[in-house]
C-alpha cells in the first residue's frame, strides 16, 4: 500500500556547515551526487557543505547550489528506502522552489544545480551592487505590513506564516520600516542578517539575467504538481515554469498561500528534506492538523523511515 506524502524544500538561511557530510560517508550514492555536482559547478562544492567555513557557506553562490544538492540526497536515499512512498506534490521555499523542480522532474540534477549556481551569482552580484536589507515583521496584519512597506518604498518579500512577513529593500527603507512598525500594530521588527534585498526591486538585474538563462535551459513539465512561490498555484507546463522562476526574484514568496493551498488540494502529509526543521516550524503557524516529518541527516532519515514504514 502506498504512501501519498508531498515533498517540501528548504531555502537560503538554512545551511550548516557539515550538511550531507554524515549522509555521503553512510550512502554511496550520495557521494557520487555530491561529486556529479562538484563537477558541474566546477569547485568543491561538497567540501565548502562538509566544512565550510561559515562564511563561504553563507554566500549566496555557494548556499543556494549546497541546499539544492542536500535536499537531493535526502530525497534520493529516502525514496530508495521507502519504496512504497508516492509523491503527490512538491514545494520549495525560494531556492527551495528549484529542488521541487528537480526533484518532481522538470529538469536533471546537472542543470538543476548550473541553474541554482547561477542563480546565486547573480543575486550575489546584485547585493554587491546595491544597499539592500531585510526585517522580519512579527505578529502584525498583512495589510499594516504592506501599508508600511509601501510608506517606506521597499517590498514585501516573504509571507512565511500568519504573523511571521519580511519585508526588503534599500537599507534606508528598511531601517525606517524597522523604526515605525510599532506605530502599525505590528508586535516586533526584527532586522535580519543578510547580504541583501532579495525577492525585492533590487535584485531585478539577478532576474534579467536568470530570464536568459532559464530560456536557454532544458525544461520539461513536472511529474506530480509543483507549486510555485510568486502565484501559490502548481504550475501547468513549462512555459509556466520558466515565467514562475523568473518572476519570484523579485516578487513575493507566498509560502503560507502555497501551502494552504496544497493542504487544501488534498495533501495532508509532508516531507521536509532539508536543514534545521525551518519549513515544519511555520507549518505549525500555517496549519496544525498537518504533518510534517523533517529530514537533514541520517539519524533524521532513520527517524523517517521507521515512521514512514509504520504507516
Amino acid at each position: 500500500m502506498s504512501i501519498k506524502a508531498a515533498l517540501l524544500f528548504s531555502g537560503q538561511g538554512a545551511q550548516k556547515v557539515g550538511m550531507a557530510k554524515d549522509l555521503a560517508e553512510a550512502y554511496p550514492s550520495v557521494a557520487q551526487m555530491l561529486n556529479h555536482a562538484d563537477e558541474a559547478v566546477g569547485f568543491e562544492l561538497s567540501k565548502v557543505m562538509f566544512d565550510g567555513p561559515a562564511d563561504e557557506l553563507t554566500r549566496t553562490s555557494r548556499c543556494q547550489p549546497a541546499l539544492l544538492a542536500h535536499g537531493l540526497a535526502v530525497w534520493s536515499v529516502l525514496k530508495e528506502k521507502v519504496p512504497q512512498l508516492e509523491v503527490v506534490a512538491a514545494a520549495g521555499l525560494s531556492l527551495g522552489e528549484f529542488t521541487a523542480h528537480a526533484a518532481a522532474g522538470t529538469f536533471d540534477f546537472a542543470t538543476a544545480i548550473r541553474l541554482v549556481c547561477q542563480r546565486g551569482q547573480f543575486m550575489e552580484e546584485a547585493c554587491n551592487e546595491t544597499k539592500g536589507s531585510m526585517a522580519a515583521m512579527i505578529g502584525g496584519e498583512e495589510s499594516a505590513v504592506r501599508e508600511l512597506a509601501a510608506e517606506c518604498e521597499i517590498d514585501v518579500a516573504n509571507l512565511n506564516a500568519p504573523g511571521q512577513i519580511v519585508v526588503s529593500g534599500s537599507a534606508e527603507g528598511v531601517a525606517k520600516a524597522v523604526e515605525g512598525a510599532k506605530a502599525k500594530g505590528i508586535v516586533k521588527a526584527i532586522p535580519l542578517q543578510v547580504a541583501g534585498a532579495y525577492h525585492s526591486r533590487l535584485m531585478k538585474s539577478a532576474q534579467d539575467k536568470l530570464a536568459a538563462v532559464l530560456d536557454a535551459a532544458a525544461i520539461g513539465t513536472p511529474t506530480v504538481p509543483v507549486y510555485c512561490n510568486y502565484a501559490a498555484r502548481a504550475v501547468a507546463d513549462a512555459s509556466d515554469v520558466r515565467s514562475m522562476l523568473v518572476q519570484q526574484v523579485t516578487g513575493s514568496v507566498r509560502w503560507a498561500e502555497s501551502l494552504s493551498r496544497m493542504i487544501a488540494d488534498g495533501c495532508q502529509l509532508f516531507i521536509e528534506c532539508g536543514m534545521q526543521a525551518q519549513l515544519a516550524g511555520m507549518m505549525k503557524r500555517i496549519d496544525k492538523t498537518a504533518k510534517v516529518i523533517s529530514i537533514e541527516d541520517v539519524a533524521s532519515l532513520d527517524k523517517a523511515v521507521g515512521e514512514l514504514s509504520a504507516m
